[in-house]
């Protein structure tokens, strides 16, 4: 794997953070996660010289294989997914020599004692001192045991980080609050919190990242940042897919767990944090788990006033019919399971006192987009006479979170002319435009991430309790429900009844 004073890629940059050499084994291996996100996001770590040359990646799965298969495998998986393409022959065949294979049970110990020695065998080979990262991708049934084996092999435990044993849990951590704890009480049995790496794709996307920046690097936006200048904020995460076959999955889970829970919650904490007091791990975690203890409790038997649920129908996205969620593979007919989500949060802090958060998340929308708004108040327009105040709309600073990442911001100018007329403009920054370069994919900033040992952009285990003790009522109170689930035309930005939740404030949402 090359260094980064002979990649050109690299070239320049000052302050780059190259990991120790470890061992990476990745739990579930034959899944759709390692051949699309995790080997693809390794293989372009290595391009980019941010590998040591002599670390090992060992995949493990029930499945039958063999070293050979599985390099071949990953590297048309490399050659569809990587964001370097084409593959880069040279990096891929010192990047293949690292790569093995382990077939094994996860509720076998034996299992885990042969993958002891493999990886004794491995460090011997290409001199690596021990270090491991293990990652968890395997479905959450298999988390408990297979943390459970790896302490009763050895292979973690809680005493010291030299060499350094690390695990990196996929979501969902839990489906409520009572099984978040408990799989908390399971890892930390086993583990110290500082090994443990729960991981939310969401928070390696470059943007959530650069609403950190956009806030706190520059004087213009902070002073305005709270309830004297924001009249409310918007959180969107749509997607135009249906459930794609995953109707058993998502028949269990629902749009709240799949995407509010998670990934809007860390976007909305990072949206209404105080400034930490540094960048290390735990200040800014700190802050984040402030916001959703702050989190006003729904009030008992009001929450139909707060939260709005759907499901699509049929409908068109994009030229493309789309089938009734109820008619999806997998589907309980008559199922209540949300599709849509839209709700409103108060935030009870000094900053946000009286400032409503609207998050809404759907599948079959028009569009995918995530993105974060911030609405100001209105200035009183009334100082360029009744016709230049007719139809204004409010300032709106925008953060789009994916795709065609970036900021824009909108103002009022004057219309060329004689008269005192207004109209809203646009400023927009993309990172794709004004940097030259794609910005990076979520896993490989949190693979690299934890390899140096940063917990800043992983979940930490009071987080997962708070957001699950706010979402985990909501839920109680939709299974005691004999009402009706919303329904939506796919291809529409949901039901009649999430528009009605702006509009009682008089607000609407944003069509991005």
């Amino acid at each position: 794997m090359p260094s980064p004073e002979a990649n050109p890629l690299r070239a320049g940059l000052v302050d780059e953070r190259l990991p120790e050499p470890c061992s990476i084994v990745i739990f579930g291996a034959s899944g759709d996660l390692t051949k699309r996100k995790l080997i693809p996001a390794l293989y372009t770590l290595a391009v980019e010289g941010l590998l040591a040359p002599s670390m090992a990646i060992v995949g493990f799965a029930r499945k039958d294989s063999s070293d050979e298969a599985f390099r071949a495998e990953m590297k048309e998986a490399c050659q569809k997914f990587a964001r370097h393409r084409p593959l880069d022959e040279a990096v891929w065949e010192t990047f293949a020599k690292g790569l093995f294979y382990q077939v094994g049970d996860y509720d076998d110990a034996a299992s885990y004692q042969k993958l002891k020695a493999r990886l004794a065998e491995i460090d011997l080979a290409r001199g690596i001192n021990g270090n491991r990262v293990f990652y968890l991708s395997t479905p959450p049934s298999n988390f408990p045991v297979t943390i459970a084996q790896l302490g009763a092999a050895g292979l973690v435990s809680r005493d010291g980080q030299k060499p350094f044993r690390r695990v990196i849990i996929e979501k969902p951590f839990g489906t409520d609050l009572a099984t978040a704890r408990q799989l908390n009480r399971d890892v930390l049995k086993v583990l110290d919190e500082a090994s443990v790496y729960r991981i939310d794709h969401y928070l390696g996307k470059e943007t959530v990242q650069n609403l950190m920046v956009l806030r706190f690097a520059n004087g213009l936006f902070e002073p305005l940042w709270n309830s004297r200048y924001v009249d409310h904020v918007q959180i969107t995460g749509a997607e135009s897919l249906g459930i794609e076959g995953r109707g058993g999955y998502f028949e269990q889970a629902g749009i709240l767990r799949d995407m509010v829970q998670n990934h809007l919650f860390q976007v909305l904490a990072i949206t209404a944090m105080e400034p930490p007091v540094s960048m290390a791990s735990d200040d800014l975690r700190d802050e984040k788990v402030k916001v959703l203890k702050a989190l006003r409790p729904i009030p008992e038997g009001r929450f139909d006033e707060f939260v709005v649920r759907g499901q699509y129908r049929e409908g068109t996205i994009a030229g493309r019919r789309q089938i009734s969620y109820q008619d999806e593979p997998g589907v309980t007919k008559g199922s209540k399971r949300e599709s849509y989500v839209a709700m409103k949060i108060f935030i009870d802090n000094w900053r946000w006192a009286g400032v409503p958060f609207y998050l809404r998340s759907a599948k079959a929308m028009p569009k995918k987009v995530t993105e974060v708004a911030l609405v100001f108040r209105e200035a009183p327009l009334r100082l360029f006479g009744e016709r230049a105040s007719q139809g204004q709309s409010p300032n709106v600073l925008a953060i789009r979170i994916q795709p065609d990442e970036g900021v824009s911001l909108r103002f009022g100018a004057k219309v060329p002319g004689n008269t005192m007329e207004i109209q809203p403009v646009n400023m927009e920054f993309r990172y794709g435009t004004s940097f030259g370069s794609e910005p990076p994919e979520a896993y490989e900033r949190l693979l690299l991430d934890c390899m140096l040992g940063d917990q800043a952009l992983f979940t930490r285990g009071d987080e997962v309790e708070a957001s699950w003790k706010w979402v985990s009522r909501i839920h109680q109170a939709w299974d005691a429900s004999t009402g009706d689930v919303e329904s939506y035309e796919a291809g529409t930005w949901g039901p009649a009844e999430g528009d009605r939740l702006l509009l009682r404030d008089g607000h609407r949402w944003r069509r991005p």
